[in-house]
């Protein structure tokens, strides 16, 4: 037990692709601060969190909150639904996982996958989670196999791989390093991500992974409905912070969203936007939320849902994303 409570060092290094994505770290960096405070006022359950993500002294709005508190639940139900129709016995592929507490938050409820991958930029410090989690933590772990370079760490059922996800090569050799099947159930997470690719490269990423595993399942969650007023805006408030949407073009519609992952290959695509997934929170919990903090507009915790979406998609089983 004692090699698997041993903390890795990692190291850093800098590029010129490095540079221009520091506006797309950063969204990575707001997002995990905007989970933590809600968890922090009672959104939700997770112990993980404080330990890999400072609180933030700015209070969040109350529609930013509950938005966070939609996505979680969205992507959580779908995750849990494919978990348990494979009976765990699968892979899920994280892409740009950042700080996410999935893993350890399913090997709490006894649904973890026979391996679980992170995957984001190599220059996202989210290796340092074993740096940051208390030893308590860390005993949950399988014992770690190999630190193998200063951006990847394999164990047998969790990796973090340090990867650009528009070099498909290098993502592909690096998973299989780590022990990647091609032939178990596998599914892939994409929260914010795909958005921040151009068409091209977001299309090379979906179609591989529709070509990569006999059976699989993608989940998409990112912006939608971006041609309207409220959609400029949000473009333009990420501008300002030079980050830049690079495929916003394939946001333009819940239609468009199903058509790009059609035409990648996968068999069966649902969209829904995000005010379509808090109409089916579970009654409880909305009145739990709703009474955690006054909201004073629900035109525009509207607005914002109807500006994100989540999508899924299945090949070999479309059973899987029911």
């Amino acid at each position: 037990m004692a090699a698997s409570l041993r903390r890795p060092s990692f190291t850093t290094c800098s590029s010129p692709t490095d540079t221009d994505d520091e506006g797309v770290r950063g969204t990575c960096e707001d997002a995990s601060i905007c989970k933590r405070f809600a968890v922090s006022i009672g959104y939700w359950q997770d112990p993980y969190i404080q330990h890999l993500v400072r609180l933030s002294k700015e209070r969040k709005a109350p529609e930013i909150n509950r938005g966070y508190f939609a996505r979680v639940h969205g992507v959580s139900q779908l995750t849990k639904a494919f978990l348990r129709k494979t009976e765990c016995n699968c892979q899920i592929l994280n892409l740009g996982a950042g700080m996410d507490t999935t893993f350890w938050m399913l090997k709490d409820e006894d649904l973890l996958p026979r391996k679980y991958f992170e995957i984001d930029f190599p220059m996202i410090p989210h290796p340092l989670k074993l740096q940051s989690l208390p030893d308590q933590f860390l005993l949950k772990l399988p014992s770690l196999l190999a630190f193998t370079d200063g951006h990847m760490l394999d164990s047998t059922r969790y990796a973090i791989i340090g990867a650009d996800l528009r070099d498909i090569a290098d993502l592909e050799e690096k998973l299989k390093k780590c022990n990647m099947s091609t032939q178990l159930p596998t599914l892939l997470i994409a929260e914010c991500v795909l958005v921040y690719m151009t068409p091209e490269q977001s299309a090379n990423l979906l179609k591989w992974a529709a070509n990569s595993f006999e059976a699989a399942m993608f989940i998409n969650y990112e912006q939608v409905n971006m041609g309207d007023r409220f959609g400029q805006i949000m473009i333009e408030n990420l501008r300002r912070r030079q980050c830049d949407l690079a495929g916003v073009e394939t946001c333009k519609s819940l239609e468009s969203q199903r058509e790009r992952l059609l035409s990648s290959g996968w068999e069966s695509a649902s969209a829904i936007d995000m005010m379509e997934v808090y109409s089916r929170l579970p009654r409880a919990e909305v009145i739990r939320i709703e009474a955690l903090e006054f909201l004073d507009e629900m035109e525009l915790l509207e607005q914002l849902m109807q500006h994100y979406c989540l999508c899924w998609a299945t090949k070999g089983g479309s059973e899987l994303g029911r």
